[in-house]
């Protein structure tokens, strides 16, 4: 059997192909072509037979000959190669895959070239078009994202000056009762003075300006000492939620140190807070985190359990699970969470009070601390009416950050 006397059978097939088809001689002529495959260059079924490619689509000449020689040369085909043109008559770039297969006699001698070219256009546009979208959402997740740490920067200031309005009361009580203490004891000394100067001074008098030095000394000690205390615990805390390094301390009184900054605002509320711990919980982790989990936690329960004046219990204990990891248990007796809230309670931005100026930040920040930067573990359980549970698992050895990052 010749190649001439197989054209007919091949023209049918050409024909009725749903691909471009041609047959070309090993000098590129086009033996057949099918009416699809004409599409790249324009020319006609009829102008393409006898006519080599350099002839037809010289800008493919080169390529189409190269190829040719190859399956000559090493009898194997030659897949998957893209062809890109624009016609002269058509705006738009078109695009095909073609699959190139020698032809051969039954002896397997390389008669001819057979090659089928599937138009990828519209492929093409699509793979351009999801590219152009992944692109925007990738830059719009980017912005999102700039916004979402400048949220969170400002939900951490908030945090931040919510604790020092409570510290700030906390000084100033002990301040104001050492103060109205120094007023009575600099009365009375002038008043000892002046009798002294008379020359009139009696025991009792003296007996009494005594006693109420000693007991003033005692308050203005006690006084001072306590808001001593409060700065020494703000510094700390604030330095630690500020500057967020690593170091050892103790988890129990840490989170008194925290939990102490918020019993005006608990008392104001009628809000009743119940700490438990065990002691010597030592932690080598990150305390500005961990005492912004608790500081968004307590915000999270007066804002949302106890919201509308309602009144409560907040209950706190710490505890070792064993020598590497304590529990933290934050629980509360207010409101509750309804399940579609409850699922929705760590997605950033999700709030239930957007409309008092609530940021839907709080308890993502705290998902993200205790996962990402402590890494520990945060469930949740909350029924509407019956109050929300926090537990917290945390390793006493925060995982190292540059490990967690590489």
């Amino acid at each position: 059997m010749t190649l001439v006397s197989t054209l007919p059978a091949l023209q049918l097939i050409y024909d009725t192909a749903p691909i471009g088809l041609a047959c070309l001689s090993l000098d590129c002529r086009y033996l057949l072509i099918n009416q699809r495959l004409t599409e790249i260059c324009g020319i006609s079924v009829e102008g393409h037979l006898g006519h080599t490619v350099r002839d037809c689509v010289p800008a493919l000449a080169d390529s189409v000959e190269q190829i040719v020689r190859s399956i000559v040369a090493t009898g194997d085909p030659v897949i998957g190669i893209e062809v890109a043109g624009q016609r002269a008559d058509q705006l738009e770039e078109r695009s095909w895959v073609t699959y190139w297969h020698p032809l051969r006699m039954p002896g397997g001698e390389i008669v001819a070239v057979n090659v089928a070219a599937e138009e990828v256009t519209e492929r093409k546009r699509a793979e351009r078009e999801v590219r152009s979208a992944k692109d925007a959402a990738e830059t719009a997740l980017r912005h999102l994202r700039d916004i979402q740490d400048v949220l969170i920067e400002a939900e951490k200031l908030a945090a931040l000056g919510r604790m020092v309005a409570g510290v700030a009361h906390e000084i100033n009580t002990p301040l104001g009762s050492s103060l109205t203490v120094a007023s009575t004891l600099q009365r009375k000394a002038e008043q000892f003075a002046a009798e002294v100067a008379r020359g009139n001074l009696k025991r009792s008098t003296l007996t009494e300006f005594l006693e109420l030095v000693s007991d003033a000394s005692a308050q203005l000690v006690d006084n001072l000492g306590r808001a001593a205390e409060r700065v020494q615990s703000f510094k700390q805390v604030a330095a630690d939620q500020t500057e967020s390094y690593r170091r050892s301390f103790d988890a129990g009184e840490l989170t008194g140190q925290v939990l102490s900054q918020f019993e005006r605002q608990l008392r104001t509320h009628e809000i009743t807070l119940s700490f438990s711990c065990d002691p010597d919980l030592v932690m080598d982790s990150y305390p500005g985190p961990f005492g912004q989990v608790l500081s968004n936690l307590a915000v999270n329960a007066m804002t949302h359990a106890f919201s509308g004046g309602k009144t409560g219990t907040i209950n706190v204990s710490l505890r070792a699970i064993d020598h590497e990891s304590v529990e933290l248990l934050f629980s509360d007796d207010g409101c509750g969470m309804a399940p579609n809230v409850e699922r929705q309670a760590f997605d950033p931005f999700f709030t239930t009070r957007r409309h008092d100026g609530a940021s839907g930040l709080g308890l993502h920040i705290v998902h993200s601390i205790v996962v990402d930067r402590l890494g520990g573990q945060l469930r949740l359980a909350s029924e509407a009416g019956a109050g929300t549970r926090f537990q917290l698992v945390l390793p006493r050895t925060a995982p190292d950050r540059r490990s967690r990052n590489s």
